[in-house]
């Protein structure tokens, strides 16, 4: 095996609390090993665009509480760069020939699904040497029990929560609270039952509005002063569910454009013209992707740092680092690529929200 003398890291796709932990994560250890490393600025658009910084032990020191990231990120794909003048061009080839004049053995990329399928497609082009590690508030990524960023994330919905109950105490309200997702509904599940919220709503469990209605009324008979409605990004109701069955992907994403925005609001009015209680909605944004990790997201983006890192010493590459069943395993980065974790109806969360009696807008 070729010794590693040099290696890049790049964090790309959405920024992440966590994320210059990680990244002091896997450099302390190579940095031990006499490693040079090399950060590549906002993402792959960076190794587009040779746009790199060397990491030595001054730039890495003091990272670990520091929320974003010191390299940049953003969400360009090698094979799909955006011109200035409109449409797209595949850049892979450039991406690979600068990693080579760069003289890199290795390149660490840390992120989300999106970063885990364009490491794979410069993995099949020409970059063997990949590791990445998997980040996001959204806790998506397949083949991993968690993601560094969720946990912060979750945190920050939930003080929101705890917040607005009692703004919604005072003034007999129902709150409607919008929580990112991607699609997913970890975050808003997680938030929702650690906040108490009375009712979620998710993308994987489209809902009833003669549920959420029903459990809203149930609330009112008991003489309760407010209740909060959860709503995960990309929540919809059953029958606009059934409506897309016979739309394209391409359709189904812009529609999610309008639909998206429509969807709290709408359960708002409905809720005051059926229930009889005024509502407010609260849309948290990327405020729960902002700041700084919480000790759970700095420990676990440290591990999987170091994890990594351990795999660059022996010389183990085409791996995600993940998490599993408490323990830090390498994954195949092929079967990562292409899929998401979703919510699914025998997961923990749901037997714990019918158990507290949380309405998930479906019959439980």
């Amino acid at each position: 095996m070729k010794s590693i003398g040099k290696i890049g890291i790049l964090t790309s796709g959405g920024d992440c609390p966590g994320l210059n932990a990680a990244i002091r994560g896997v450099a302390k250890p190579l940095q031990q090993e006499g490693i040079e490393l090399l950060g590549i600025q906002d993402g792959f658009r960076g190794l587009i665009r040779n746009k790199v910084i060397p990491l030595g032990k001054k730039e890495t020191s003091g990272l670990l509480t520091v929320g974003g990231t010191i390299l940049g990120t953003s969400r360009v794909k090698p094979n799909k760069y955006p011109l200035n003048e409109g449409g797209y061009e595949d850049r892979t080839e450039l991406a690979v020939e600068n990693y080579r004049e760069l003289g890199l053995d290795g390149l660490i990329c840390i992120g989300g699904g999106g970063t885990q399928k364009n490491a794979y497609h410069l993995m099949t082009h020409g970059i063997e040497n990949i590791i990445t590690l998997p980040k996001t508030i959204d806790n998506d990524v397949y083949g991993t029990d968690v993601t560094f960023g969720y946990d912060t994330g979750m945190a920050i919905a939930c003080e929101a929560i705890d917040r607005l109950h009692t703004t919604a105490s005072s003034h007999h309200r129902c709150m409607l609270v919008d929580v990112m997702g991607h699609n997913t509904g970890w975050l808003a599940l997680g938030a929702g039952l650690a906040g108490g919220a009375d009712v979620i709503l998710i993308p994987e469990m489209p809902f009833f509005e003669e549920e959420i209605i029903s459990a809203l009324q149930r609330r009112e008979s008991q003489h309760k002063r407010f209740s909060i409605v959860v709503v995960a990004e990309g929540a919809m109701s059953h029958e606009e569910f059934l409506f897309r069955q016979d739309l394209s992907k391409t359709d189904w994403k812009k529609r999610d454009l309008k639909y998206g925005e429509k969807v709290t609001r709408n359960l708002g009015k409905l809720i005051e013209q059926r229930v009889g209680i005024e509502t407010r909605i609260t849309t948290l944004g990327h405020l729960q992707r902002g700041g700084i990790p919480t000790p759970r997201d700095r420990l676990l983006a440290s591990r999987l740092g170091t994890e990594a890192a351990d795999l660059v010493l022996k010389g183990k590459f085409g791996y995600m680092m993940a998490v599993q069943k408490n323990g830090f395993i390498p994954v195949p980065l092929a079967d990562v690529v292409g899929k998401k974790k979703y919510v699914t109806a025998d997961c923990g969360l749901i037997r714990t929200a019918k158990h507290l009696d949380v309405s998930m807008g479906i019959p439980l």
